[in-house]
């Protein structure tokens, strides 16, 4: 399954999978194809023990140039079913990279253009180089951002987003991070430090607790009021303050130690 991709590869090492955008000569741009194993790969990792981190980044020159010029095309000539099943397929795809139960890190270069921004906004992290060009472009088009709008908005907010989805604007990795569409923007040179550096924080944190803090985020993000919060966290706490990982946790720091999590790295 690893390496059952025509449009994306997956690389593991140690603890650590990277899903590259596999299209270099076209910029990563993708297609249904592309859309699918993306979603594949990552439902395929969350099911592997041994992965505690997800980085997806694009080989060559970009991150990813938005949608393939050639499946636009095709797609210009859809019937309106055909078109909601692609557009589905794509608004599943974020969802699941917004839904993983592994920490995930998107790593942007050169470009990241239209849905581009939607695969990194739906991760848990994005950096980005300062050289990057972004743009939410669909307007251009007279079309419409629709299926990266949650993940860009949650992250952007709505006034940011009006600014950048009405202009379809072309702007940098620092003013993509002023507008928190990505976490941190760095010179060139130091995206990769900046990827480590994070990669060694999150490894120190409990595998199991870093899922149970994404479910936590997610619930009371997008299910939960105020006052269903309070049995629910509460409940949550106290499984996991039982549970193995939790009872490791809580020894190793009464006594002074690191957790068996950090041992085994």
């Amino acid at each position: 399954m690893e390496n059952n991709y025509s449009t994306i590869a997956i690389d593991t090492k140690n603890d650590i999978a990277t899903i590259w955008l596999n299209r270099p000569q076209i910029h990563n741009a993708f297609n249904e194809l592309m859309i699918r194993e993306i979603m594949e790969a990552y439902l395929w990792l969350n099911q592997q023990e041994t992965v505690r981190i997800i980085v997806l980044r694009g080989k060559g020159k970009s991150f990813c140039a938005g949608a393939d010029l050639n499946w636009m095309r095709d797609v210009a000539s859809y019937s309106y079913e055909q078109n909601f099943a692609e557009s589905l397929q794509l608004s599943k795809c974020f969802y699941t990279i917004y839904t993983s139960g592994k920490p995930t890190i998107a790593l942007v270069h050169g470009a990241a253009i239209g849905g581009a921004n939607g695969l990194l906004a739906a991760c848990d992290f994005a950096f980005a180089a300062e050289s990057t060009v972004f743009s939410l472009s669909e307007v251009k088009i007279g079309i419409v951002p629709a299926c990266i709008s949650p993940y860009v908005t949650k992250r952007v907010g709505e006034y940011g987003s009006k600014e950048l989805m009405l202009s379809g604007k072309r702007f940098n990795g620092k003013e993509a991070e002023k507008h928190r569409l990505v976490n941190k923007s760095v010179a060139d040179e130091e995206i990769e430090i900046l990827l480590h550096e994070t990669i060694d924080l999150l490894r120190t944190s409990g595998p199991k607790a870093m899922t149970h803090c994404k479910n936590l985020i997610y619930d009371i993000s997008n299910k939960l009021t105020l006052h269903d919060a309070i049995d629910y966290t509460a409940r949550m706490i106290a499984d996991i303050r039982a549970s193995d990982e939790g009872q490791e946790g809580m020894a190793a720091f009464l006594e002074k130690r690191k957790p068996n999590w950090v041992n085994n790295i």
